[in-house]
């Protein structure tokens, strides 16, 4: 038996191990619009390197949008990006993005239509990596928010030259739903993100259950999730 008195520092290891494999999960989501089911997406956290290897998947397919992504990521224990890889196609064009911190910057390197471009953006040490549709970094935002008590997070978006904008998070009050069968207590969170607002609703374990998103009517819902009662519809942005 470990007795932390005696080996406070292997006390210590052990429980950044059984963090490091409590973060270690997956889970697959529902896109839907309007309540139509329209494509899928999922994410998969493991431990590695002294921290957590991610991968988000996502696919979309209706009328006036054909969406993929994969994307790829480091991150270390404390959930701080050191590299991430993307591959997108919209409607045909496709996009692949590559970051890592460079010093004091966030290094970003675009390849699209055969044209490359490279973005550095002043370094933020809580900054999420967020292409659209992602559940894995949204589930990374809602770690973060954890950590830094809903303050200093950013974003990174990885549109046109790339941006680099503040995260402003609101707690609203407890719902309650359903995951696979069992009741659940829902938090329910509102991240304003260049002047956009997404509606966040997590688990006891800050697990990202459902998101409404900006887009017209987009939501990602958590496969065997059910908010009760469903969450209003969203007013275009």
């Amino acid at each position: 038996m470990l007795t932390c008195a005696r080996k406070p520092v292997l006390c210590l290891l052990a429980c950044i191990f059984l963090a490091l494999a409590a973060a270690a999960q997956s889970a697959s989501f529902i896109v839907s619009q309007h309540g139509k089911p329209v494509g899928s997406a999922s994410f998969s956290f493991t431990t590695a390197g002294g921290g957590y290897a991610s991968t988000s998947l996502v696919r979309i397919a209706m009328q006036g949008l054909d969406y993929s992504l994969s994307k790829t990521e480091q991150l270390s224990a404390d959930n701080h990006l050191r590299h991430v890889q993307l591959s997108a196609t919209v409607n045909g064009a496709a996009v692949t993005v590559t970051g890592a911190p460079d010093a004091a910057q966030m290094l970003l390197n675009f390849s699209a239509n055969g044209h490359s471009s490279t973005t550095r953006l002043p370094a933020q040490p809580n900054a999420v990596f967020l292409a659209d549709f992602d559940p894995g970094a949204l589930e990374t935002l809602l770690a973060l928010a954890v950590a830094q008590n809903n303050r200093n997070l950013w974003a990174i978006l990885p549109k046109q030259a790339g941006s680099m904008e503040p995260v402003s998070l609101a707690t609203f009050a407890d719902e309650q739903g359903t995951l696979d069968g069992k009741p659940i207590t829902v938090h329910h969170l509102v991240a304003t993100i260049a002047g956009v607002t997404t509606h966040l609703f997590s688990g006891p374990q800050s697990q990202l259950l459902q998101a409404e998103l900006p887009q017209q009517g987009f939501a990602l819902i958590r496969k065997g999730f059910v908010l009760t009662p469903p969450a209003k519809p969203q007013a275009a942005d």
